[in-house]
């Protein structure tokens, strides 16, 4: 197991002796629901809400609700419109999790993630001399794991929606057929990235590049004939559209011409998963999240039980001993990560070790408030890859009070940049996110293990992070956001400032953020933090480094009263939070 780090089953055994650790009962103020005292305010409705990255894709949801659909009806919409409105991340050729809990009180997840074809082999990603080979695994039509999104939203239609899927894809025909005003997002994206990714492979190219050979810049229209033409089979015939029919021949062909391996056998075979999310408690409050292979839901509830030992509320938001005491929670947790984390259909998982109290508190005797722990004495290891921060989430309530979180991506911005055929639909690099070659770093400096090495059928290990926190037995909290590797923490503080701290959720998303993910050792903070702060947790040992901004969440809070409280993350643009 590591040098300086006791073994799970050691861990579990201690953590049931009797210690004399900081747990003191919280001291935690009463929630606030953006009052005039407080600092952000949250938009404000009463009979439904939808909070996402595109004002367009919103609008779409919102209409869905007020024409009587639930939340499932409206988050499909909104998934939908985001393909069109949103490339960079919103798709049909990616894949991603949705987290369901209805009024009623019952939780489920479902799993769309991609999967590896059957082809796909464990060192298909290395060069000649056995390197990991980035382009290979990240522009290369290689790059691309069978797409899960339609079968997602189809399965998650058929089980909890109330409306046909046609009129939850209608919006999103429309958007694409008359066309959409370039937004700023976009326009920088396509300036930025599209040269990157999309000016080499004709098909994409005809579709975000002008005649003249530039991107479509803001405020000018970009019309998706191909796009509209996949979006209304799909529609009409339903999934088998995309994964029997005309599309599925488009992306086999695709493959076949320019050497990728998804065949028509591959996307045949392709099966939604319907799972049960993994759950825990926090001072009161019950937190539903993301099951393998997803890392989030594990690794959220196990920070938040190590953090049930501190008095996080006493030591204050932004305070050094806050923040030492939740970097130092982060690292023990992306440490089991990397050991533990995979697909579940391939690898045990041992979540109920990893979500146990017992667990948690063996751990939380391991954190000294006043002196970081190095991770090298944590654990010498492996890290699985990350998505790029260009994921989407989108948080939706309705006036029964059903509640759905998704959060759903191609990778990295605009996927491996390659449109199949003439589907109109942008290809995920997903298969970038296995292990190339576990025990390597990959390209972003990150290591993976044997758990997430490449198999077909198999897929790959994610931080995706769509949660949902109840109080009192009703739904309470509903968020998630992009980021990579950042997704858990972000998360994770969404929860922490709102309980602990008892900030509205316009004040618990724009606080400045913090993360650390055990490996590289530091401390990475936004802008906002006191330097006096800074000063103090670098006299605790750790390793703080101001970068760039993290996440975008997305995320509504029910009232006592019913009333929905909703903000969109001002680190995005052209994001809206909006309801009836």
């Amino acid at each position: 197991m590591g040098q300086g780090r006791v073994t799970l089953a050691a861990s579990l055994i201690a953590g049931l002796i009797f210690w004399q650790g900081a747990t003191a009962a919280p001291t935690a103020p009463p929630i606030s629901y953006g009052v005039d005292a407080d600092t952000f305010h949250p938009v404000k409705e009463q009979h439904g809400m939808v909070a996402s990255v595109d004002a367009l894709a919103t609008q779409a949801g919102v209409d869905v609700l007020k024409r009587g659909g639930n939340a499932v009806d409206a988050a499909i919409a909104v998934g939908y419109a985001l393909a069109v409105t949103h490339p960079q991340a919103g798709n049909l050729g990616g894949g991603g999790f949705m987290l369901i809990r209805t009024a009623s009180g019952h939780a489920t997840a479902i799993d769309f993630r991609e999967m590896a074809p059957i082809k796909a082999s464990r060192d298909m990603f290395l060069d000649a001399q056995g390197n990991a080979d980035g382009k290979k695994s990240l522009t290369s039509h290689l790059a691309s794991g069978v797409p899960g999104t339609v079968a997602g939203f189809a399965l998650a239609n058929k089980e909890y929606g109330t409306l046909p899927l046609a009129q939850l894809i209608a919006p999103a025909i429309r958007l694409a057929e008359k066309g959409i005003v370039v937004n700023e997002a976009l326009a920088d994206d396509l300036k930025v990235y599209g040269k990157e990714v999309l000016i080499t492979h004709p098909n994409s190219k005809a579709v975000f590049y002008k005649a003249d050979g530039q991107p479509y810049a803001r405020g000018e229209k970009l019309v998706q004939h191909n796009l509209a033409r996949s979006l209304r089979l799909i529609a009409t015939q339903g999934p088998d559209a995309f994964y029997k029919g005309e599309i599925a021949s488009e992306i086999a062909a695709e493959m076949a011409a320019n050497g990728g391996l998804i065949g028509k056998a591959d996307l045949a075979n392709y099966k939604a998963v319907e799972r049960k999310p993994i759950s825990g408690t926090y001072r009161g409050y019950e937190v539903f999240s993301m099951p393998p292979p997803s890392s989030g839901g594990i690794h959220i509830v196990e920070i938040l039980n190590i953090l049930e030992n501190f008095d996080l509320a006493k030591m204050g938001f932004g305070s050094a001993d806050a923040m030492q005491v939740m970097a130092e929670a982060e690292k023990h947790a992306y440490a089991d990560r990397s050991e533990y984390l995979g697909d579940p259909d391939f690898v045990k998982v041992p979540w109920q070790a990893l979500t146990s109290k017992a667990y948690a508190k063996s751990l939380a005797q391991q954190i000294d408030v006043n002196k970081a722990l190095p991770s090298t004495e944590i654990k010498p290891g492996k890290l699985a890859p990350y998505e790029s921060n260009q994921t989407t989430h989108f948080s939706v309530v309705d006036k029964q009070g059903n509640a759905v979180a998704v959060t759903y991506t191609l990778n990295t911005y605009f996927g491996s940049g390659i449109v199949a055929g003439k589907s109109g639909i942008l290809l995920n690099n997903e298969m970038d996110d296995f292990s190339a070659k576990p025990g390597t770093p990959n390209i972003y400096g990150l290591v993976g293990g044997e758990a997430n090495a490449v198999q077909p059928y198999k897929r790959p290990l994610s931080s995706m992070s769509p949660t949902i926190v109840a109080k009192d037995g009703k739904t309470w909290l509903v968020t998630g956001s992009p980021g990579g590797s950042r997704i858990i923490t972000t998360v994770l503080q969404m929860v922490v400032n709102s309980i602990d701290f008892g900030m509205n959720v316009a004040e618990a998303t724009n606080a400045p953020r913090f993360h650390h993910q055990w490996l590289p050792d530091q401390l990475r903070v936004e802008k906002g933090f006191s330097p006096d702060t800074l000063k103090l947790l670098e006299a605790k040992g750790q390793h703080v480094k101001v970068l760039p901004a993290m996440g975008s969440t997305q995320s509504i809070m029910i009232g006592p009263d019913g009333t929905l409280y909703g903000a969109s993350d001002p680190r995005s643009v052209d994001d809206l939070t909006a309801g009836y």
